[in-house]
């Protein structure tokens, strides 16, 4: 069926590529749906996915101390931490188990996941005092990074617990839409030997690694619905040799007092190995039969049995943090003055700032993605941590105003003392992001990750009349980052290639802000009173200087307003008063 235009200039003939998702959600055309349900056997409504897990935690350590001098000190420990794999109180636990012969749904799969042993943590630090005022340190060490359960729960949620069946659109084949939620009649389970899955309706009774007939209970759920069409059903796992990564620190830093002022600059250097990370081994929605292997396809192309996406937890990521901090600080109060400033120069690398899934940040319109645009080259993933910032300083001080020498002494001590006037400070360089195309380039499949080619620089401003106009070129700043579509060798429905732009390879605009409070402490009752009542009165002024601070802009170069900064990085400049009573 043939979508038309206001204009009539862009149609869009019937069984033709839709250009974005936003055609898509704009006229209901949906790419892909899916939903979840869960069988009769197990809890429904609210209480869907809800599992008894159970995990044990177990480490021990030693550390010492031995002062080989009085100037020099040695710190060293070993640290080792295990924890059990996860299990659940009625056995409701299954995954996906990867055979030369392909993929297999396993219920009851004890163990889920191989055990892992490796949790020695060793740490090394010195204590030099070269002189009275300076003092050098240095250290390392290993931190074991234990699976948080969130990772390890990937058991609880999967098939035949929760069913999520998934559909796509192919040609001929489109995704009927609905504005109502449809109830979704699922078959009884069976096993491959032919059995039921749970005869006596009793999860304990469950034999350990089971193998579900997931091609039956898909020609069984085909049958109860309306258009009788198969689809594959989506499934979780755990890579084969899923186990705990580590981190590994290591620093330097020089102290020196200068009279009631300490200097102190450092090196920081961190390394994160082996760190969980999902995995897509079946391709994302959509994916052509060359990068789906575990998935079903009829004649036409279309889709129809096994799997879907298979989000595999696994070990695949690395991290690495180099930085100079660099401080002074003073906090005596002598002539009424205390403050402290710091500066650091960092860069932080990964391939993933995320574990589990990207965020779209609301109103922003930029999308921070944490798969790869290829499952298949991590590599091409490594990059500027989302967090990473350049340069970043801040400093903070507070000042006595003594306002009982000045002629106001005359109003009385009460009136005259107590007087503060505080003032805080930061300002940082823009955090990276990455462009993203909004369309699917190659046979992968499509989740929001292709990134485009890029033949030019753009000058990143907003200092520019049009000031949200990051990229400068207004309606044309996708002429910067062509998409690789209808490409020679190229995949997919629209026959493209990845792209060659690298992830955050743009940074956003810098942060400033800068805060001020007056603040003035009145005691009340009697001055020989230990426990006397202090009345508290603050003016405080946030962004004083009312600075802009811009927000990341919209990154997909098919999205609306690409190039385009739509929302603040903080808030304009805010006065408060308050009034409190300290006691």
């Amino acid at each position: 069926m043939a979508i038309r235009s206001r204009s009539g200039l862009h149609d869009i003939a019937g069984g033709a590529q839709l250009p974005d998702s936003l055609t898509g959600l704009l006229t209901a055309t949906p790419f892909s749906y899916t939903i979840t349900a869960a069988p009769a056997l197990f809890p429904q409504g609210e209480r869907m996915d809800d599992a008894a897990v159970r995990r044990n935690a177990y480490n021990v350590f030693i550390q010492d101390t031995w002062k080989l001098s009085s100037r020099l000190t040695l710190n060293y420990g070993l640290r080792y931490e295990v924890e059990s794999r996860i299990g659940e109180a009625a056995h409701l636990t299954s995954g996906v188990e990867f055979r030369p012969d392909g993929a297999h749904m396993i219920v009851n799969n004890r163990p889920p996941y191989p055990m892992s042993w490796k949790g020695l943590a060793p740490r090394l630090a010195a204590d030099w005092k070269v002189d009275e005022k300076t003092v050098v340190r240095a250290g390392a060490g290993i931190t074991t990074l234990l699976l948080n359960l969130w990772q390890q729960n990937f058991v609880t949620g999967g098939i035949p617990f929760v069913v999520a069946p998934f559909s796509t659109a192919a040609p001929g084949s489109p995704v009927p839409f609905s504005n109502s939620v449809t109830a979704v009649p699922l078959p009884r389970m069976y096993t491959t030997s032919g059995s039921v899955l749970y005869p006596t309706g009793r999860s304990m009774d469950l034999a350990s690694n089971t193998e579900m007939d997931l091609l039956r209970f898909e020609r069984d759920l085909a049958a109860l619905s309306t258009d009788k069409l198969q689809r594959p059903i989506s499934a979780q796992a755990f890579g084969q040799s899923f186990h705990n990564g580590y981190i590994g620190s290591w620093t330097a830093s020089m102290e020196r007092r200068v009279s009631d002022v300490t200097l102190n600059a450092a090196y920081v250097g961190t390394a994160g190995v082996k760190l969980p990370r999902m995995g897509f081994s079946n391709g994302y929605a959509g994916a052509d039969p060359a990068f789906a292997p575990y998935t079903n396809f009829d004649a036409s192309g279309r889709a129809e049995s096994g799997f879907a996406s298979i989000v595999t937890m696994e070990n695949a990521s690395h991290s690495t943090y180099h930085s100079l901090q660099a401080s002074v600080s003073k906090n005596s109060l002598r002539a009424g003055l205390g403050f402290q400033a710091s500066y650091t120069f960092s860069k932080s690398i990964d391939d993933t700032s995320s574990v589990l899934g990207g965020f779209l940040s609301g109103s922003s319109g930029t999308i921070l993605q944490t798969a790869p645009q290829n499952p298949r080259d991590l590599r091409a993933e490594k990059g500027p941590s989302t967090f990473d910032i350049a340069h970043g300083f801040s400093c903070s001080a507070i000042q006595e105003l003594r306002l009982q020498r000045t002629p106001l002494r005359a109003l009385g001590k009460r009136a005259a003392g107590g007087w503060q006037l505080v003032g805080l400070g930061s300002m940082m360089t823009g955090a990276p992001f990455t462009v993203y195309s909004g369309i699917q380039q190659t046979g992968v499949g499509s989740n929001g990750a292709d990134r485009p080619d890029q033949i030019g620089t753009p000058a990143l401003s907003t200092s520019r009349t049009v000031r949200e106009d990051y990229f400068g070129l207004g309606a044309n700043n996708a002429s910067f980052f062509p998409i690789p579509l209808g490409v020679a060798g190229g995949t997919g429905p629209n026959h493209g290639r990845f792209g060659t732009l690298g992830r955050n390879t743009l940074r956003g605009p810098a942060f400033h802000q800068f805060d001020v409070s007056l603040v003035k402490d009145t005691p009340i009752g009697p001055a020989a009173n230990p426990e006397r009542v202090v009345m508290q009165f603050r003016a405080e002024c946030f962004n004083i200087f009312n600075l802009v601070n811009f927000g990341l802009p919209a990154n997909i170069v098919l999205g609306p307003g690409f190039g385009m900064i739509s929302r603040t990085a903080g808030p304009s400049r805010q006065v408060q008063f308050s009034l409190k009573v300290v006691y």
